[in-house]
């Protein structure tokens, strides 16, 4: 896989809200959700918990508690930070869990598209349900729910800003010429 391909997949990947019924391989969830462990992390910490949640009824009583969570997902990884490791970076610490979670979770739904697996972020849910439904300890904090399953389409991409209007040379206000 060259460089041209990485943005390839970045350019294709979609949030996908409405799946079909085919399960997910062990073998592919795996990689997803190592994909997420190789993911950035500041001075190491690796602040993330990830839960893979493929039982049918347990997504669906998640579902109950997540406003944000739409269609029937044959998997959900609940993205969380742990207390304990990210109170070792000072009071930045959770910040930066944070972020660290926000990059395991992108190369997570990189790895799913890549696999052909649609997924999508949910940020919408309550946090206490979910932290009882999966026996979550009180130190370890559910940030981030991601869906996945086969898409029932791939949608198209949404138009994005130019570069010339987002990026800057040099100083702020000098269009950047690609």
């Amino acid at each position: 896989m060259g460089f041209e391909d990485i943005l390839h997949v970045i350019k294709g990947r979609r949030s996908i809200r409405e799946f079909i019924d085919k399960e997910i391989p062990r073998e592919h969830l795996t990689k997803i959700v190592e994909a997420g462990v190789w993911a950035p992390s500041g001075s190491n910490i690796q602040p993330w918990e990830f839960i893979v949640v493929d039982d049918v009824k347990m997504i669906e009583k998640v579902k109950l508690v997540s406003p944000g969570l739409f269609g029937n997902p044959k998997a959900l990884i609940v993205i969380c930070v742990n207390r304990a490791k990210y109170e070792r970076g000072g009071s930045q610490g959770r910040l930066i869990a944070l972020m660290d979670a926000s990059m395991a979770a992108q190369n997570i739904m990189l790895e799913a598209y890549s696999l052909g697996v649609g997924s999508c972020p949910i940020a919408s849910f309550n946090k206490l349900a979910v932290k009882e439904l999966l026996k979550i300890p009180e130190h370890v904090e559910p940030v981030l729910i991601i869906s996945l399953g086969y898409p029932s389409k791939w949608p198209d991409p949404p138009k994005r800003r130019p570069l010339k209007e987002v990026v800057h040379l040099n100083e702020y206000g000098r269009p950047y010429e690609g």
